[in-house]
């Protein structure tokens, strides 16, 4: 029996502004026995397919461009017969990793994505890259946040495309006004809640600063 939500960590590289970092990625399977979408396309699509099983792919939706999050997406989607979701903030990004290939469709803030039953609310999270989205399932109490939010602080802003005060807007006004025992699936990393996360915002934008 699988669960509304299945998990993958794939292994990579990450690469932007000429440095290239190892990686382990969280990839989300969200869904019932029958229909799913795959959350962050990583690394490895074998593995992917491999627990998604007979399923069928409703679609593959990116919460950001990317390589590390992107680069098996295609692969994926074709694999599968099932639409690239992202938002075209994001396409200075996404034709870095794929220059022939665009997504199929537009994410945009309050869309709903829905496989299995299990109904995704899009939230526009901006700041780690202008296009980066958080997935919201409020009957599963959980958020998929890519790399917005993680235990123990905001996602990297360093790099080109990024901001911090940004990602510190996109996570007081949108992610820390989720309920405190939602639970925050990553992009990588363990899994934290809202609850956990809120006492220490101060203390993230003191640090950025």
């Amino acid at each position: 029996m699988t669960g509304p939500v299945d998990h993958v960590v794939t292994s990579g590289t990450f690469s932007l502004d000429g440095g290239t970092w190892d990686v382990d990625n969280n990839v989300w399977i969200v869904g019932d026995d029958r229909e799913v979408v795959v959350v962050d396309a990583a690394h490895d699509a074998d593995a992917i397919a491999a627990a998604v099983g007979d399923r069928r792919v409703s679609a593959v939706v990116c919460t950001h461009a990317h390589d590390d999050h992107v680069n098996r997406a295609p692969e994926l989607a074709d694999r599968f017969g099932a639409p690239i979701l992202l938002h075209p903030a994001e396409a200075p990004l996404w034709e870095m990793t794929h220059p022939d290939r665009a997504p199929d469709r537009e994410l945009a803030d309050g869309d709903t994505v829905t496989a299995g039953g299990v109904v995704l609310r899009v939230l526009h999270t901006p700041g780690h890259s202008p296009g980066s989205c958080s997935l919201h399932a409020p009957e599963l109490g959980t958020v998929f946040t890519g790399d917005t939010l993680f235990q123990g602080g905001p996602g990297a802003t360093g790099r080109s495309f990024s901001s911090f005060d940004t990602i510190i807007d996109s996570i007081r006004e949108r992610l820390l006004t989720l309920p405190g025992d939602t639970t925050v699936r990553t992009g990588h990393g363990d899994s934290t809640t809202v609850g956990a996360e809120l006492p220490h915002l101060e203390e993230w934008i003191a640090r950025g600063q």
